[in-house]
């Protein structure tokens, strides 16, 4: 019998299926350990800019055969386009069963608006030399590949792990920039369109704080990636939280401040959920 944690929303998005920084084994895993009524798939979810037909391995073929299976299960599955799977954006708003592709997606969210999209229409650099910007993936690729090398060594060592990429992105006074400025536009828009979260990728930055300016305020959110973070955003009990494997592993969502207001026939249904294959699998 396996347990999984049941939530109202999974939000994944940065997990560049087919190049050699996908951490495709711990995505798996996590995926297999929720039951979400909705998972979205907020861009660049398959690298088709560096897809290549020799890389491309089981464990990749994995996630994409287990979200499908999800889809099948009754999740309702929108896939929102990025632009490493802009190839994606010519079969906008075209589903099949419970699957959807879409460049952006609004919903309602227990009496709030919530505004999800990947991101990149803020990218200059994408938008305006994307010849460059497909350079510059290719060269974070090879930086990853080298950072696996040097974090072997170190855990050879006892050492803990080191990201080579993420301390120049938060070293560099102009990535700073570049984020903080991604952060402020996104909000200002969502406010100013009437939304109360902004859901992005793109930046592969997991954050969750509120943005205000003088027309209001709103909740930005970034669910960050699978290449360095390992990070997703899970809706439930009416409040987002930001999911980080290598912290979280398997632990279920918790908030202590819902518990008042749920008894505990309502905690146990909203916290787990048992796999209805094996269940059937025991009946007979």
């Amino acid at each position: 019998m396996k347990i999984k944690r049941k939530l109202d929303i999974a939000v994944i998005s940065d997990v560049h299926l087919g190049t050699f920084g996908c951490h495709a084994k711990e995505l798996y895993s996590y995926l297999n350990s929720i039951s979400p009524k909705k998972l979205i798939l907020n861009g660049d979810i398959i690298d088709i800019w560096q897809f290549n037909k020799r890389y491309f391995p089981k464990s990749h073929m994995q996630v994409i055969k287990k979200i499908m299976d999800m889809a099948a299960d009754g999740v309702e599955v929108i896939y929102i386009t990025g632009n490493h799977d802009e190839m994606l954006r010519r079969f906008c708003d075209s589903s099949i069963g419970n699957f959807s592709i879409v460049n952006k997606y609004t919903t309602e969210l227990d009496g709030k608006n919530a505004w999800f999209f990947h991101g990149d229409i803020f990218d200059v650099s994408i938008q305006n030399a994307k010849w460059l910007a497909k350079l510059g993936g290719y060269g974070y690729d090879g930086l990853i590949l080298i950072n696996r090398f040097v974090n072997w060594c170190l855990t050879r060592m006892g050492q803990e792990k080191y990201s080579i990429s993420k301390r120049i992105k938060n070293g560099v006074k102009g990535a700073v920039k570049y984020i903080s400025d991604f952060e402020n536009v996104a909000s200002d828009l969502a406010i100013e369109q009437g939304y109360d979260y902004v859901v992005c990728g793109h930046i592969h930055q997991p954050k969750m704080l509120i943005k205000e300016n003088k027309l209001g305020k709103t909740m930005y959110l970034n669910s960050g990636d699978w290449v360095e973070n390992f990070t997703a955003l899970e809706y439930q009990f009416k409040r987002w939280k930001i999911y980080n494997f290598n912290y979280d592993k398997l632990s279920p969502f918790f908030v202590d401040e819902d518990l008042k207001d749920m008894d505990m026939q309502d905690l146990i249904a909203a916290i787990t959920i048992v796999d209805k294959k094996s269940k059937k699998k025991k009946q007979k």
